[in-house]
């Protein structure tokens, strides 16, 4: 065989492999749940298989927003508005495991995460499909304050709920799009599908690979448009973010966002945004959700509170743009546009 005839073979081969590579099913699903855009990537699979598997998790996402809805008509404002009234309340057994897995969370997170604090976030206007305009009553966040409610004041007694305290309020929006993640994992399973990628507004699980090549996402710059980084995920990683740009409103050119600190009844102001990465485990998109929020409202004193949480891999960009990342999470990044001008490596 001549040289010439050697490389005009190769170069069919490696077109071939290319057209392959091209040809290679991507489906897509999107829809908007929990107040923001989500999506089911599957890879691998013709659309006779991957569009229902992606329709049942897009079901399972509707299903879940519908009933721990915090202040429409739900199971969770049920149980709310029990709660207020002193009764105790007979739940489903679902809605019994969320409570526990969140007060045990809760206590991890030394209560920086606590979805007891609903009647606050009300208090803050969002519990609202629009944002305020005016700053909440003083006097209101006092009483508040003096109360102190958590979701560790509710008491579970088979599948009943109750609370002496009267102020505790549920609201799953810091902890039900990680549920969700980890539900979409468990449906696509189960239909046969190991190559996927679920994105609920910036929280995201990787399953498998795309093709091949590892899923690579995007974590959002919190003041300009597109990423300030980008990573590629292995199978079973989950990654989270909390910003002060999703949810917020403007007063006097003060930012006053929705994550809150149950300390001081306040929104955090020290941080721009927080992503973790959590490794594969049980419950990684739960985790990437929760964990997330108390490592924002922790501010400086993240290093330690991640520890706590067994979080090793951690990206914040503080108030005044300043980025600090963990060390183990610094070596996957590529940071678009370079490195960082002000870039910390936390050991």
């Amino acid at each position: 065989m001549t040289v010439s005839l050697l490389v005009r073979l190769l170069g069919l081969l490696l077109a071939s492999v290319l057209m392959a590579c091209e040809r290679a099913p991507l489906h897509h699903q999107e829809a908007f749940v929990f107040g923001t855009r989500v999506e089911v990537l599957i890879a691998g699979l013709d659309e006779t298989a991957a569009r229902p598997a992606a329709a049942a998790v897009l079901r399972e996402f509707d299903r879940l927003h519908r009933t721990y809805h915090a202040w429409k008509p739900s199971e969770l404002s049920t149980l709310n508005e029990a709660i207020m009234a002193g009764r105790r309340q007979p739940v489903t057994p679902e809605m019994v495991g969320l409570i526990t897995d969140a007060q045990y969370l809760t206590r991890l997170g030394e209560r920086l995460f606590d979805p007891g604090i609903g009647r606050l976030i009300s208090l803050w206007g969002f519990q609202s499909d629009e944002l305020p305009a005016t700053l909440p009553d003083p006097f209101a966040l006092a009483a508040w304050r003096a109360a102190q409610p958590s979701i560790l004041d509710l008491r579970i007694e088979g599948t009943f709920v109750s609370s002496d305290k009267r102020e505790v309020a549920l609201d799953f929006g810091g902890y039900l799009k990680g549920v969700a993640l980890d539900r979409a994992a468990a449906i696509l399973h189960a239909q046969g599908v190991h190559n996927a990628l679920i994105n609920i507004g910036g929280n995201v699980m990787a399953l498998g690979s795309k093709n091949g090549q590892r899923w690579r996402v995007g974590i959002q710059h919190p003041r300009q448009p597109g990423p300030l980084a980008t990573i590629e995920l292995a199978n079973g990683e989950a990654i989270g973010t909390s910003g002060d740009y999703q949810r917020f409103f403007e007063i006097d050119g003060h930012r006053y966002c929705h994550l809150l600190d149950p300390r001081s009844a306040q929104p955090a102001l020290h941080t721009q945004s927080l992503s973790v990465l959590i490794s594969p485990r049980t419950a990684a998109g739960t985790l990437s959700d929760m964990a997330s929020k108390p490592l924002f409202i922790a501010g400086s004193d993240w290093p330690r509170l991640a520890r706590a949480l067994q979080v090793e891999q951690v990206l914040r960009v503080d108030a005044q743009g300043q980025v600090q990342v963990s060390s183990s999470l610094h070596g996957r990044l590529e940071y678009v546009g370079g490195r960082p001008r002000k870039l910390e490596v936390i050991p």
